[in-house]
């Protein structure tokens, strides 16, 4: 399309029949237009097609870049013959700059001619969405459902400016089965908390964030409609799915050398589990402390206690390792025990790292993830524009 040199930098994604979906946005009051159009959009639970530029966000761009996404949204409608609400946009890459709305336009149409089913389409659409990524994210799934059975995948992008309080950067999952709308609502919301709302590589809440999942029911089950068993199935897969794209983000998180799994447990409840996780993996001195394997135990017993959740510091036990079968205990009912630094120093040598905090207070727990902060970060976004 030309907004990105040598690299793919538009996306098409088309269901043969209209589809239950869903989608969540980000939270950030600055938001791009292609997130406003489709906040209208998706509020009839339904979707046909969803087209995604990258290379530029379109946001911070006015009425010109209003009129971009409407036109956006408009083109695919016109090409696929489906109605124009049905058509959810989205964009990517960088902000503030004039929306080319010519040039998209040019991308959507030579893309309609370009649909396929072959497998290797979704690569190639896993591969347009990207900006500073620096490898495709996409995943599959099936499962049966009383004998049918249903097939799930989803594309992700994003490094940098990734900590979302709604999904990551851009997601979109495709899925076969029949579901109602509304119960499909509430399945990407609870899967979006578990997983990308888990994930964090700098604390900056992007505003273009955006993930959609569409369900057309062309495998053929009989449609879900209650929270039963097979509601339960699809969630559990559904949450597997946007775990995995939510790891990939993490691993390719800009400039970073490590991938840092967080988990607390015992702690009074799940949410206030969650809180703590994403205060310490949020935390800029446990970040750096990570990059250079210093096993600084108390920036993160100092993150983990103002994440605004009561607990007793006397009770903590907290574990360090290159996995949960690997990690040495480093304090013990809050106190340090006696000097494991070398042992732990050489555990965060590794390439993924688990920090486990166990409050020892209740019985919910929950699980995130995060990166470290190297000098690579600083030099890449010191020149994003330049």
């Amino acid at each position: 399309m030309g907004i990105k040199s040598k690299r793919r930098d538009l996306a098409l994604i088309y269901s043969e029949e209209p589809a239950s979906a869903a989608s969540l946005f980000t939270q950030n009051v600055v938001c791009a237009e292609p997130v406003k159009l489709s906040r209208k959009h998706i509020k009839n639970g339904k979707a046909q097609a969803i087209v995604v530029n990258s290379g530029n966000a379109n946001a911070c761009t006015g009425d010109e870049g209003w009129r971009g996404a409407v036109a956006m949204a408009e083109k695919t409608s016109e090409l696929l013959d489906i109605p124009m609400e049905d058509v959810l946009v989205a964009s990517t890459g960088l902000i503030g700059e004039p929306f080319p709305t010519e040039k998209v336009l040019e991308g959507i149409e030579e893309c309609a001619h370009k649909l396929s089913d072959r497998e290797m389409a979704g690569s190639l659409t896993a591969n347009a969405i990207l900006t500073t990524d620096t490898f495709a994210k996409e995943g599959f799934t099936d499962f049966e459902i009383e004998g049918t059975t249903i097939n799930m995948a989803g594309i992700a992008k994003g490094s940098g400016m990734i900590h979302p309080n709604m999904g990551t950067m851009l997601a979109f999952i495709t899925c076969d089965l029949a579901i109602d709308s509304d119960l499909l609502d509430e399945a990407l919301r609870d899967a979006v908390d578990r997983t990308f709302n888990m994930i964090t590589v700098d604390g900056d809440t992007s505003t273009n964030d955006m993930v959609s999942v569409m369900c057309n029911g062309m495998a053929g089950n009989e449609k879900i409609t209650t929270k039963n068993e097979k509601y339960e199935r699809f969630y559990a897969n559904l949450e597997k799915l946007c775990r995995h794209l939510a790891k990939l983000i993490v691993s390719d998180g800009e400039g970073a050398t490590k991938l840092v799994e967080y988990r607390v447990k015992q702690a009074k409840s799940e949410e206030d589990a969650r809180k703590i996780i994403r205060t310490v993996s949020d935390s800029s001195l446990v970040k750096t402390a990570i990059f250079g394997t210093d096993p600084n135990w108390g920036r993160i017993m100092g993150a983990a206690g103002r994440a605004g959740v009561d607990f007793d510091p006397d009770k903590v036990d907290l574990y360090i390792g290159s996995d949960e079968d690997h990690s040495v205990q480093i304090l013990k009912d809050g106190q340090p025990l006696d000097d494991r630094r070398s042992e732990v120093k050489k555990e965060m040598q590794a390439s993924n790292i688990t920090v486990i905090l166990d409050l020892n207070e209740g019985t919910a727990e929950s699980v995130g993830w995060g990166s470290d902060f190297s000098y690579e970060y600083v030099r890449i976004n010191a020149e994003y524009t330049t």
